[in-house]
């Protein structure tokens, strides 16, 4: 009892205050990755303002939109994915966040805006089987795209986000030349590899499905998809290099009734100790890269996570902005040539 004493006053920092709400209602994706944000960040909250935080789950945007075109949102916090979250900002659906807010440091400002900020950190990378490729390993989107050194059937999003950023980096553009990116020379790459493509995947289950059967040797994946699977004893294994680094982030839906609480939960969730402990619960990284000097996440654990800064000088942040921009159109482009 006395060891949970001392635990709970070093989170809450003091005593809890007293707000006049007493609960916060927060949405992400449900299941394993929302019980990892109950047990690392919703019940620090909790502590802290002395409230309670009820959950909820949303599939996407549409979700916030129809939300705030309510009139009376129920959600004061949502998750969602780095580019539907600037998309939001940009349609004026979400809240302005606190200045304090965007001025936490560790949080590149590739993973915030006004109206956002990063929370959590995946990356999509190669995976591969080992017993396809004992010998030389695939390490690059050049290597996906070999298919005489390293034939066998692959596995791709079905989406543009991703696939175009790797056809590019396979048809040799340089990184920091990516954006904005060269469509017609993305298609015209991923033409020569669309044969190939045994399973284009709609889910992040089906991704490593296809991947622990057998079905395909090397896949285009979310990193703790494949993780989890190569824990559970398949023969995968995945690279960081060239990973395209994901973020989700937090949004406050225009209009939410307890915005100013939900302010107060993000700059929270957002300092690098509370960050941090995401890693102990899923094998995702923190967004705020001073997590990692925080002694919180066992070094073991922390040089598997996509944000480590060994596996982040790997890859580049994919550019939420430019996807805002050009989403609509090349989901539609995207969808006839799968079709063709």
């Amino acid at each position: 009892m006395i060891q949970a004493t001392a635990i709970a006053a070093l989170l809450s920092g003091g005593a809890a205050p007293v707000y006049a709400q007493d609960s916060l209602t927060v949405a992400s994706w449900g299941g394993a990755y929302q019980e990892a944000q109950r047990k690392a960040w919703f019940d620090v909250v909790e502590e802290e303002l002395g409230i309670k935080m009820i959950e909820d789950t949303t599939s996407g945007p549409a979700d916030v939109r129809v939300q705030v075109a309510s009139g009376s949102p129920t959600w004061d916090l949502v998750q969602q994915g780095n580019y539907s979250c600037a998309i939001l900002e940009k349609e004026g659906n979400v809240e302005p966040l606190d200045p304090a807010i965007l001025e936490i440091p560790g949080i590149p400002d590739s993973m915030k805006s006004d109206g956002w900020i990063g929370n959590l950190v995946y990356g999509a990378v190669l995976a591969y089987s080992d017993e396809a490729y004992p010998d030389e390993k695939p390490d690059s989107w050049d290597d996906f795209w070999d298919t005489e050194k390293f034939p066998g059937p692959r596995s791709m999003r079905r989406h543009p986000v991703y696939n175009l950023e790797a056809a590019l980096l396979a048809d040799g553009v340089p990184v920091e030349d990516l954006y904005p990116l060269d469509v017609d020379r993305a298609m015209k790459k991923l033409e020569e590899i669309k044969d190939d493509v045994a399973v284009w995947w709609s889910s992040g289950a089906q991704s490593a499905q296809v991947l622990q059967d057998g079905e395909v040797d090397m896949a285009m994946v979310w990193n703790g998809r494949a993780q989890s699977i190569a824990d559970e004893g398949a023969p995968v294994s995945i690279t960081f290099d060239q990973q395209i680094v994901l973020s989700d982030c937090w949004v406050v839906p225009k209009g939410a009734k307890n915005k100013d609480l939900a302010m107060k939960a993000i700059e929270i969730m957002s300092r690098p100790e509370v960050q941090a402990r995401i890693a102990l619960f899923i094998n995702y990284g923190p967004a705020n890269e001073d997590a990692f000097d925080t002694g919180v996440i066992p070094e073991d654990v922390a040089k598997g996570l996509p944000s480590h800064p060994d596996n982040a000088a790997k890859g580049f942040v994919l550019n939420s902005e430019y996807w805002a921009d050009n989403l609509d159109k090349l989901v539609q482009d995207f969808d006839f040539f799968i079709q063709e």
